[in-house]
C-alpha cells in the first residue's frame, strides 16, 4: 500500500520515476494504468488536475532505446493507440455528460467538486471558437476537460463532435508521444527533463493566456468608448 501510494505522489513530482517505478511494478499493465489516466484526465470534470501533455511526453521518452543501451520500455505503437483510446473515450463520455446532466449543472450556483471558473472559461472559449474548440483544447490543460462537456450543454451534434474528437485526440496524442520519442536521448533533454516538461506546460498554456489577454483588451476598449 505504501508502495501504491508513493507511486501516485511521484506522479504529480517526478514522472520519469513515476514511470519507471510503474513500469517495473506493473509490466505490460502500464498501458492500462496510463489509459486510466488519461480517460479521467479527459473525460471527467472533477479531474482536470491529472497529468496530460507532461505524462504522454514523459511515456514516449520510453519507447526509444535508452543511452545506455537497455531496451525500450514500452512500445511506440501500443501506446499510441492505448493513449488515443483513452482520449477518444474520455471526450466522448465526458460530452455525454454534458449533454445529459450539463444543463442542470451549469445553471447551478454551487456545484461540489466543480470549479465553476474553470467551466465558465471553457464556455467563453467554446462560444468563441466553436466546434474547433474540441481539437484547439486538447493542447490546453483544464479547458481540455471542460471542452467536451461544454459542447455537450451546448447541443453541438455528435457527428460533428466525433470527428473533432478523433482528429484532436489523435494529433494531441502523436504530437506528444513523438516529441518524447524524438528528444528522449537529447543530452539537454535529459540533464533537464523537469525543465522540459515545465516548457511543454507553459507552452500549452499559452493559448489560454492569449485568450485571457484578449478578452481584458476588448472589454476595456468596451468601457471605454
Amino acid at each position: 500500500m505504501t508502495e501504491l501510494v508513493d507511486i501516485v505522489r511521484q506522479m504529480f513530482t517526478d514522472l520519469p520515476v513515476f514511470l519507471n517505478n510503474l513500469i517495473a511494478s506493473f509490466g505490460w499493465a502500464t498501458y492500462v494504468v496510463l489509459f486510466l489516466i488519461i480517460f479521467c484526465e479527459t473525460g471527467l470534470v472533477v479531474t482536470p488536475f491529472l497529468p496530460g501533455d507532461s505524462l504522454i511526453f514523459a511515456a514516449g521518452t520510453f519507447t526509444v532505446l535508452q543511452s545506455d543501451g537497455s531496451a525500450a520500455a514500452l512500445n511506440p505503437f501500443i501506446l499510441i493507440g492505448v493513449v488515443f483510446v483513452a482520449a477518444f473515450l474520455g471526450d466522448t463520455a465526458n460530452y455525454s455528460i454534458g449533454h445529459y446532466i450539463g444543463p442542470k449543472i451549469f445553471t447551478r450556483e454551487n456545484v461540489r467538486f466543480l470549479n465553476r471558473k474553470h467551466l465558465e472559461k471553457a464556455h467563453a472559449f467554446y462560444e468563441k471558437h466553436g466546434g474547433k474548440t474540441i481539437i484547439l483544447a486538447r493542447f490546453i490543460p483544464i479547458i481540455r476537460t471542460f471542452a467536451p462537456f461544454v459542447a455537450g450543454i451546448g447541443k453541438m451534434s455528435y457527428l460533428h463532435f466525433i470527428s473533432y474528437n478523433i482528429i484532436g485526440g489523435f494529433a494531441w496524442v502523436c504530437i506528444c508521444v513523438g516529441a518524447g520519442h524524438f528528444l528522449a536521448n537529447v543530452e539537454f533533454v535529459q540533464k533537464h527533463f523537469e525543465l522540459v516538461l515545465i516548457t511543454i506546460v507553459l507552452i500549452s498554456l499559452m493559448p489560454a493566456v492569449v485568450e485571457f489577454i484578449s478578452q481584458k483588451r476588448a472589454a476595456k476598449k468596451t468601457a471605454n468608448a
